[in-house]
């Protein structure tokens, strides 16, 4: 089963996230929600360092962190550069977090939402073909606890996640599976988006989730294919209208 850990819960767990994390976190939000620009060249180690209250081996492991996401190079004599947006790993589950940090931009979203219509609707009805008695139950579960914690919490989140990971399992498509994390992270993140607000509900898509779980049991492809692209729109849909 692919597991999704309370790690990539919302930052409530800044408390015991270790410095590199913490640091790694405020540079890559400062750099993908636009603070530092492709070109701009960060502060120096030592600068950094101070600023965090940390080691310069804390600033270094934060920076490598970055830099695998392709957010950074570092050159001597020049230091160390934001990197242009096509070099950035964009899928990464940590990155797509930190763009939800604040509200990304809205071109951003529509091409994520694009992205979850061209493979989640075919996963599902792979997922109503092959899926085994053991992804089924894991399905029922993650549904029953979106219903009993509803998606305002993190827990209901958390239940969503899993839901949808479930599913691109349940495909036993090894390259379907690998997009498993970063589908989930979406999901994860506009779902969290949009419940930031609490004078503005979304519709409550547990209704949604049931139908297409039961498409899924059932062995009906083509009815998973309609419940997901249908609630897929609707979450754009309440993510847009959360984004303003």
């Amino acid at each position: 089963m692919i597991e999704v850990t309370k790690s990539e819960l919302p930052v409530t767990k800044a408390k015991r996230e270790p410095s590199h994390m913490r640091v790694s976190r405020d540079l890559g939000t400062s750099i993908v929600t636009g603070l530092h620009k492709p070109g701009s060249v960060l502060p120096g180690e030592i600068e950094i360092a101070e600023k965090f209250g940390v080691s310069r081996s804390v600033v270094r492991e934060a920076l490598r962190m970055l830099s695998v996401r392709g957010l950074i190079e570092s050159r001597p004599k020049i230091g160390t550069r934001v990197r242009e947006r096509k070099h950035w790993q964009l899928l990464d589950p940590k990155l797509l977090e930190w763009m939800f940090e604040s509200p990304p931009p809205a071109k951003f979203v529509r091409n994520l939402f694009e992205l979850r219509l061209i493979v989640e609707p075919a996963a599902a009805e792979l997922a109503a073909q092959k899926k085994t008695a053991r992804q089924l139950a894991t399905l029922g579960h993650a549904v029953e606890e979106m219903a009993r914690h509803s998606l305002h919490t993190s827990e209901g989140q958390l239940a969503d996640q899993e839901f949808h990971a479930a599913i691109l399992e349940a495909t036993d498509n090894e390259l379907l599976i690998n997009l498993s994390a970063s589908i989930g992270a979406a999901v994860r993140w506009t779902t969290y988006f949009k419940y930031r607000n609490p004078k503005k509900k979304p519709r409550d898509p547990i209704d949604d989730h049931r139908a297409l779980f039961e498409a899924i049991a059932s062995g009906d492809g083509a009815r998973a294919r309609q419940v997901t692209i249908d609630l897929i729109k609707q979450a754009e849909q309440d993510t847009e209208e959360a984004l303003g």
